[in-house]
């Protein structure tokens, strides 16, 4: 026997929590799926979670992370004041090349800013607590954690997950890991990030980012040191479940330390951000005090994802002219019904997901529409281009 939801969503990440946040304002039967023990505990759980403006010239992708950044940076300081630090941050460009990038970009800064030292100062730039935010985020929906989804099915008007839950709305939130979607059009770029957190006896006023981005220092007092949080390193690897525990579909990979390999990667990446950081400022008297991994998900054009997916073999069915086309219009494409997705964050996952999982409700509740430019459409219509 199913137990039954308005809607179910599977990944507990910064994605995941957003979504059922919004939800939960128009729906009190949410369950929130995740084969880790908790929510933020892959890649969210290892962003640095730096709040931050993307500088460059005029272009679509800038103008969405623009949007998310003051949409994201008003909710977090409106509803979770205690879990954001809004003390600006400082660019620094890594290299002379890098400058004359910075100040081709002056006449197109989206906010305010000002020289410092060999940098711009952002007052908009922020640090949030990855787990605070996750966990208020998501509070008020029914969860169900150390728990793998095997797979997925619809029977008539229903998702089936496993044999143990049903609901009319399926959204998959699942980051890297995209092996419950069947569509070959729907790719992701892994990127394994690290962050580490340190104790210090420098205090660091604001948030810096270079190569590395180096977080404002809360003193923690049972040590008499300063704690900064320090991000991160970026590493494409296919992962081995039976050889590595740096694996895309591992449970709880930053509660596990058993394979050598990983150990090694750590060590290595662990001592380049400690490198990186003392570039931007010197850190003494360093005690590292935890150190996370996780994978980021990437769209191969960099934009999130987002809405319904096409169903590419009825699509195709009914128009087998789209294959090897030119034009397609929107109108020819089929979805699959009450199945959507949150995916393809990268590095700003927690600048564009509040803003997209928002976006996204509004459309599964209102009938609101969705971007263009983030939806499942743009993924299908280069893909079937190209299929033969």
């Amino acid at each position: 026997m199913f137990k039954t939801y308005d809607y179910i969503i599977i990944g507990a990440g910064i994605a995941g929590c957003s979504t059922a946040y919004f939800l939960s304002k128009h729906s009190k039967s949410v369950l929130l799926i995740d084969r880790n023990c908790d929510v933020a505990q892959a890649a969210s759980g290892a962003a640095g979670a730096f709040l931050s403006p993307l500088l460059g010239k005029e272009n679509k992708f800038k103008e969405l992370v623009s949007k998310s950044l003051k949409f994201s940076t008003s909710f977090y300081k409106e509803n979770i004041p205690e879990e954001i630090n809004n003390c600006g941050v400082v660019r620094i460009p890594k290299n002379e090349e890098d400058r004359k990038k910075f100040e081709s970009y002056k006449p197109f800064m989206d906010f305010p800013y000002e020289e410092e030292g060999e940098g711009y100062f952002f007052e908009i730039g922020s640090q949030v607590n990855a787990y605070g935010i996750c966990n208020f985020l998501a509070k008020n929906v029914e969860k169900a954690f150390d728990y793998e989804v095997n797979n997925i099915k619809k029977e008539d008007d229903k998702w089936l997950v496993n044999s143990d839950y049903q609901a009319k709305n399926l959204i998959l939130t699942t980051g890297a890991d995209v092996e419950l979607i069947e569509e070959d059009y729907f790719k992701i770029r892994a990127v394994w990030g690290q962050k580490i957190d340190v104790y210090t006896s420098n205090v660091i006023k604001k948030n810096y980012h270079k190569e590395c981005s180096l977080s404002s220092s809360k003193f923690i007092k049972e040590k008499n040191k300063n704690r900064v949080s320090i991000g991160a390193t970026h590493h494409r690897l296919t992962c081995d479940v039976d050889i590595c525990n740096l694996c895309i579909q591992g449970a709880n990979i930053n509660k596990t330390s058993s394979h050598s390999y990983s150990l090694d990667t750590l060590s290595s990446d662990t001592q380049k951000l400690l490198k990186l950081a003392n570039e931007i400022q010197k850190l003494d008297d360093v005690e590292v005090c935890d150190v996370k991994v996780g994978a980021r998900a990437s769209s191969v054009d960099y934009f999130p994802m987002l809405g319904k997916l096409i169903d590419s073999e009825k699509t195709i069915k009914e128009f087998p002219h789209l294959k090897n086309g030119s034009f397609i219009k929107d109108e020819m494409l089929s979805s699959i019904d009450n199945l959507f997705v949150l995916n393809g964050v990268g590095g700003r996952g927690y600048v564009l997901s509040p803003y997209l999982a928002k976006n996204l409700v509004d459309h599964i509740i209102k009938d609101e529409e969705l971007n263009k430019d983030v939806t499942t459409q743009r993924l299908f219509k280069r893909w079937v281009k190209k299929h033969n």
